[in-house]
């Protein structure tokens, strides 16, 4: 089957190299410039050590630090009103996945006037080239760094969507290991898993490709052997936070033509409808995924559950490795401590009564705009997904 990859954003990568903000941004020619980052990053220090940087290389910054979590509609749109009325010539995003989403709008709306939801869809929505946007991510899990768009929450139709394009595109992506040195556990393992869960669905898609499933596989390694390490170590160990840098991106990389699946559908739903932290909603159905498509990803999965610890014998049956699968993947979820479904006060009815019909409306919306196909590696129905939840709500 013929599939698609997009060659992923020029990246700039390694311990130090936030330190390099300011030249990097004079070569785009940059003289003033939108600085995207929401409070925690203010309140860490991270975004005055990077704006002080940008300014010693003459730049003048324009500080929007009012971004939300899954980033809505009128905060990207206040963003990029801010960025025109100041007159900037580039657009700076620091932090996790919202603050990069946040700022990739922004860009966006510098030559695209509003309303931002004009501009939503993955395909077949043409936008104007805007002024350059260097994104420098803090959590190693969203690698927005590496993908051609981002994503926002609807907040007309209360669903989460997409923005791509000339309009968004990523100039230079600058991924400091040290910048994520100080995150907390929780949230070095909830981005950490939204990372696993990325490289998992590439690797696992029906529309996973050659090159999808290289970076794919070398993602989910790197989580195996860093994740847990970062989470116990934290700034003591910057060859685990650089590790778990690198899979980020190369997660980032992974989903261009492949794109994420179960996981995220069900993720993105969580998100929009209960607000669960993104990397949090993802990873909440990662064992039972895992071991419903083992069946017709038996390599892909055996390959995943030995990356997680577990040891499976080449002769074993799909069965088998789909049980292995699992066992890893829930013991990883317990290692990190990341907090279940019954533990972030949701109740099954509630999920029940939303998640299964919104993921079969998203994947049928995806097979329309693919063609006829989807990412998902096994037919998708309501019944189906609503097991996966029920199962995930029980079991984690």
């Amino acid at each position: 089957m013929e599939s698609i990859f997009n060659s992923p954003n020029p990246i700039l990568f390694g311990v130090g190299a936030a330190g390099r903000t300011g030249s990097e941004l004079k070569k785009l020619g940059c003289t003033k410039v939108l600085v995207v980052f929401d409070k925690g990053v203010e309140q860490a220090g991270v975004a005055e050590k990077v704006l002080k940087v940008i300014r010693e290389a003459g730049i003048e910054t324009v500080i929007y630090n009012n971004v939300q979590a899954d980033p809505p509609v009128w905060s990207v749109e206040e963003a990029g009103a801010l960025g025109v009325k100041a007159g900037v010539d580039g657009v700076v995003g620091l932090g996790g996945g919202s603050s990069l989403d946040t700022a990739k709008g922004a860009k966006m709306l510098q030559t695209n006037p509003p309303p931002l939801r004009q501009y939503f869809g993955r395909t077949g929505v043409v936008t104007k080239p805007s002024v350059p946007l260097v994104v420098i991510p803090t959590t190693a899990g969203t690698g927005s760094e590496c993908t051609p768009g981002g994503t926002i929450t609807d907040t007309e139709n209360n669903i989460k969507t997409n923005i791509s394009g000339v309009g968004c595109a990523v100039s230079l992506g600058i991924v400091d290991p040290e910048l994520s040195a100080s995150l907390p556990r929780s949230v070095t393992a909830s981005t950490g898993l939204d990372a696993l869960c990325h490289c998992v669905e590439s690797y696992t898609s029906a529309m996973a490709n050659s090159i999808s499933t290289v970076l794919g596989r070398e993602g989910i390694r790197l989580v195996g052997q860093y994740l847990i390490r970062a989470c116990e170590k934290g700034a003591e160990d910057m060859e685990a936070r650089a590790g778990m840098a690198k899979a980020a991106s190369l997660g980032g990389m992974a989903m261009s033509g492949a794109f994420c699946h179960l996981c995220h559908d069900i993720g993105r739903s969580l998100g929009a409808k209960f607000h669960v932290p993104h990397g949090n909603a993802c990873a909440a159905t990662l064992p039972q995924v895992l071991e419903i498509i083992a069946p017709v990803k038996t390599e892909e999965v055996r390959y995943i559950a030995r990356c997680l610890g577990a040891e499976i014998d080449d002769e074993a049956g799909a069965q088998e490795v789909g049980k292995a699968a699992y066992a890893a993947a829930h013991a990883l979820l317990k290692a990190t401590g990341l907090p279940n479904l019954r533990e972030l006060g949701l109740k099954k009815e509630d999920l029940l009564a939303v998640v299964p019909d919104e993921v079969v409306m998203q994947i049928g919306m995806e097979i329309k705009a693919f063609g006829g196909v989807a990412p998902p590696p096994l037919p998708v129905t309501k019944e189906l997904v609503a097991q996966i939840v029920s199962r995930a709500y029980d079991e984690n």
